[in-house]
């Protein structure tokens, strides 16, 4: 549900506040889907950080209304891989589309490393 400091000064959601919304969705998806929380993934030795997002707004989202988020991994080659999101309001319209490009980060030593096949096996359901 949209909470009041969601809401900028046009009354509406605030931009930066859609990314949030899709960074807890795919939390939520890593653990139900993918079988590994967050927490767990850290724990391996690696991380993502976002190399670029795209967001196309389309219908604003208002103090009180929920919406659901949808995303799915569309590509994952080299050290990258490609989240989509689409985040539709309760009556079915879409509020917002759009991506990000993840890069795969070695904890220990804080640089891009090509993504592990069994990685690639776990998000391949």
């Amino acid at each position: 549900m949209v909470r009041p400091d969601d809401i900028d000064m046009n009354n509406h959601v605030h931009s930066s506040k859609y990314m949030d919304y899709v960074l807890f969705a795919r939390y939520d998806q890593m653990e139900r889907c993918y079988k590994m929380s967050m927490d767990e993934f850290i724990k391996t030795g690696f991380t993502w950080v976002i190399k670029s997002t795209f967001i196309e707004y389309k219908r604003s989202l208002l103090l009180g209304e929920t919406c659901h988020i949808f995303t799915w991994l569309e590509s994952m080659e080299g050290n990258s891989c490609k989240v989509c999101f689409e985040i539709k309001k309760t009556n079915g319209k879409e509020s917002c589309t759009g991506y990000f490009i993840y890069t795969m980060i070695n904890s220990n030593t804080g640089r891009s490393e090509k993504v592990p096949q069994w990685i690639i096996d776990r998000y391949s359901i």
